[in-house]
C-alpha cells in the first residue's frame, strides 16, 4: 500500500470519532463536518512534513483541535432557548429568531460500533453537549480527550501543545465546573433514563392527528416546548394548549419519521404539508425529554440542513 493510500485509510478510520470530537467541541454538526473536512485538507497538504515525533493519530487530532479552538476563539457560547430566555409571557406565533450560530443543534449517530455508542452515548446527548459549552475551549478539549476518549495526559499535551502539568490543571478545573453545572442541570438524569417508548408513540399519534387535548395531556404540568432558531419557548399546559391552537394551520397534517439522534436517543423528523397536495416537506427534528412518564421538554430543531445530515428525504408522500 502506498503512502497516500495509507494516509486516506487512516483518516477514514478516524472520521467517525473525529466528527464526534468536533461536535462535542462546537455544538453544531455543520461546524463539526466543516472542521473534519478542513482537517482532511490540511492532512493531505502536510502529510510529507509529518516527522513522526508523535503518532499520526495524535498529529491529526492536533490539526482538528486547533481548527476547533480557532473557531471558538471568536464565537459566543452556543445555548438552547431555555438557557437564554424566560418562557413566553404571552403566547403568539413565534417570529424572532437568532442566527444558527447561537444554538446547539442535534446530530445523528456517528458510529456503527455498539461498543462506541454504549461507552460514549451520554456525552453526545443534548444536555451533555450543553454542559460542554460551559467550559473554556481549551478546558473543553482536555476534558473530552481525557474523560470521553480516555487519552493519557501525555497524548493530550502533545495534541494541544501544553505541558502534562498544564493538562492536569485544566482537567481539574474542567471537572469542577462540570460537576457544579451537573447539579444545576435538571435534564441530565432524565436523558440517562431508558426512553418510554409508549409515551413517545402516544406523542407521535397525538401530533399526527393534531389532537391538542391528547397532546397537552402528555406533558408535565410545567412541561416545555422550544423551537430553535426561534427565541420563544413555551411552558405550562395552558400556554402549550394556546400555542398548539395558534399553530394548527401549520402543523395539522404532519407526519413523523423515526430517527436516532446523538447518543442513540430516539427522535422524530416532522414533515408538514406544502403547497403541493401530494407531498410533505421537512420542518423540524423532535427530541423529547421525559420525566415521571410525562413529557418534560419537547425540543423541535428547525434547520433545513438537519434532514440531509440525518439521511432523510427532501419530501415524502402524504
Amino acid at each position: 500500500m502506498n503512502e497516500t493510500a495509507s494516509e486516506l485509510q487512516l483518516f477514514e478510520s478516524l472520521k467517525p470519532e473525529l466528527t464526534s470530537f468536533c461536535y462535542r467541541m462546537l455544538g453544531s454538526i455543520d461546524d463539526a463536518d466543516d472542521a473534519v473536512q478542513e482537517t482532511f485538507i490540511r492532512v493531505w497538504q502536510n502529510w510529507n512534513t509529518f516527522r513522526q515525533e508523535s503518532s499520526s493519530k495524535t498529529w491529526i487530532y492536533r490539526i482538528a483541535s486547533n481548527l476547533c479552538l480557532d473557531k471558538l476563539r471568536q464565537a459566543k457560547r452556543r445555548v438552547r432557548p431555555v438557557d437564554l430566555f424566560a418562557p413566553a409571557a404571552s403566547i403568539d406565533v413565534p417570529r424572532e429568531t437568532l442566527p444558527d450560530s447561537a444554538w446547539i443543534w442535534p446530530a445523528p449517530d456517528f458510529s456503527d460500533s455498539p461498543e462506541d455508542r454504549l461507552i460514549r452515548k451520554d456525552t453526545l446527548q443534548l444536555c451533555f453537549i450543553t454542559l460542554f459549552q460551559m467550559l473554556p475551549p481549551r478546558q473543553r478539549a482536555v476534558l473530552i480527550l481525557k474523560d470521553v476518549f480516555e487519552w493519557s495526559s501525555k497524548e493530550i499535551a502533545e495534541t494541544l501543545g501544553m505541558s502534562p502539568a498544564a493538562v492536569n490543571s485544566a482537567l481539574q478545573r474542567a471537572r469542577e465546573t462540570m460537576e457544579r453545572e451537573k447539579l444545576q442541570s435538571d435534564e441530565l438524569d432524565m436523558m440517562k433514563a431508558e426512553p418510554d417508548r409508549g409515551l413517545l408513540s402516544r406523542y407521535v399519534e397525538a401530533f399526527e392527528q393534531f389532537d391538542i387535548q391528547a397532546l397537552v395531556a402528555l406533558f408535565h404540568e410545567e412541561g416545555r416546548l422550544s423551537m430553535p432558531p426561534f427565541a420563544m419557548w413555551v411552558q405550562g399546559k395552558d400556554d402549550l394548549s394556546k400555542f398548539f391552537s395558534l399553530t394548527r394551520g401549520h402543523c395539522e397534517g404532519s407526519r413523523f419519521v423515526p430517527v436516532t439522534a446523538s447518543g442513540g436517543y430516539p427522535a422524530f423528523a416532522q414533515y408538514v404539508p406544502s403547497g403541493e397536495e401530494s407531498c410533505l416537506v421537512p420542518w423540524g427534528i423532535h427530541i423529547v425529554v421525559m420525566k415521571d412518564k410525562r413529557i418534560h421538554h419537547s425540543q423541535i430543531f428547525i434547520h433545513s440542513k438537519l434532514f440531509s445530515r440525518f439521511g432523510l428525504p427532501e419530501r415524502i408522500d402524504r
